[in-house]
């Protein structure tokens, strides 16, 4: 072997010696959501977030308490893993994957998350000490699948995520995504912060100005922390509704640095006061 032979050997073998000392970790994904609390983190794409964020959001119109969130979440994790699919079994339909034929509703009404969660909530208050049941059994009792016990696998995330999405632990989901990209399987709407604050109030059955004072005047909250649902339900729903930042109390969300999560505001807002622009 020549110099020039031995020269590119050593160089060779450089680059693979100082290869084998970096640690290298994968790009993160270029939109996604999680929801992390004490219990656990559960991860989520965006369109999956932006649902169960409605589907716990509407609990709170019907003042349940979490454990009804957390058999709607079990019970949406098995019918469509949160995916608003316009097609399933025979007619069913939708999150919840509710039949027209069984008087659940019309075709166009049944892929409205908030109207099939309403549906759903309706139905489970209905089921007679539905607290007192495991999951999977008072989600059955609403579902009369051919396999109930199915729903017992999605309990645990279920819980941490019924924690999360309620605001019972404040800042605790989050998400990112590419603002030129388009969202994905979330209904056109049009973009804006008053849109989406006219689609908070459907949701929750209140608007998002109402909280302060809703607040002050509230006992014990049953379902969860009120203004901190909406702000979760904002950030979840903020690349369909082109929202640049949700701000709650002393924290804010930016879509420009949405990685980073919640992080504090410099001037914090009013007891109770949600902003989205």
């Amino acid at each position: 072997m020549g110099l020039a032979g031995a020269v590119l050997v050593a160089a060779v073998s450089y680059v693979w010696t100082s290869l084998g000392q970096l640690e290298l970790e994968p790009a993160p994904p270029t939109a996604g959501c999680v929801a992390q609390t004490p219990r656990g983190s559960v991860e989520l794409d965006v369109e999956q977030a932006a649902n169960a964020a409605t589907v716990g959001g509407v609990a709170f119109e019907h003042d349940l308490p979490r454990e009804a969130v957390v058999i709607a979440y079990a019970t949406v994790w098995q019918e469509s893993t949160f995916y608003n699919i316009e097609f399933g079994d025979r007619d069913s339909l939708g999150l919840f994957q509710q039949r027209p034929s069984m008087d659940w509703g019309e075709p166009e009404d049944l892929v409205d998350p908030v109207y099939a969660s309403d549906a759903f909530y309706t139905e489970l208050a209905e089921v007679e000490d539905y607290l007192d049941l495991p999951v999977y059994e008072a989600a059955q009792e609403v579902q009369r699948s051919a396999d109930g016990f199915a729903y017992d696998q999605h309990e645990d995330r279920s819980a941490v995520m019924a924690e999360a999405f309620t605001g019972a632990e404040g800042p605790a989901v989050s998400c990112w995504f590419d603002r030129d990209s388009e969202p994905v399987g979330q209904a056109e709407v049009v973009p804006g912060p008053e849109a989406a604050a006219a689609e908070l109030e459907r949701v929750f059955g209140v608007a998002p100005d109402a909280v302060p004072e809703i607040r002050a005047d509230a006992d014990e909250p049953q379902t969860g922390d009120l203004g901190w649902a909406m702000a979760l339900w904002a950030v979840s729903h903020a690349q369909v509704y082109e929202l640049e930042r949700v701000s709650y109390g002393e924290m804010r969300w930016r879509a420009d640095d949405a990685h980073a999560g919640w992080t504090e505001r410099e001037d914090p807002l009013p007891e109770g006061e949600l902003l989205l622009d």
